[in-house]
């Protein structure tokens, strides 16, 4: 799976790169024709309330494009959370797939 992550206003450091493609590689158990991924990470600032780390992610499978948008106190939280979200809807829309052949 090719897996594009873009920080927007700062340097994602490497180990929360990877951390987010291990989680993304994950899926290819629910769904095995996952193109690909687009990660956006950013910080919102929304004063006193600390889960201001934002996490989007673009999922590509052949036909169709899932999104999820998630956030927490870290960036790993975030992911994680959107991850989940993501696999939800793989095995939907693959339960769909299945159900209409």
């Amino acid at each position: 799976m090719n897996v594009q992550v873009q920080s927007i206003h700062f340097d994602a450091d490497v180990k929360l790169v990877e951390f987010i493609k291990e989680r993304l590689n994950k899926l290819d158990q629910f769904h095995d024709k996952i193109i690909g991924a687009e990660v956006f990470l950013r910080l919102d600032h929304d004063g006193a309330n600390r889960e201001n780390k934002v996490v989007d992610i673009r999922l590509t499978v052949p036909g169709k494009e899932h999104f999820a948008k998630r956030q927490g106190k870290t960036f790993e939280e975030a992911a994680t959370a959107t991850v989940e979200a993501l696999r939800s809807q793989v095995e939907r829309s693959k339960d769909k797939v299945r159900k209409a052949s």
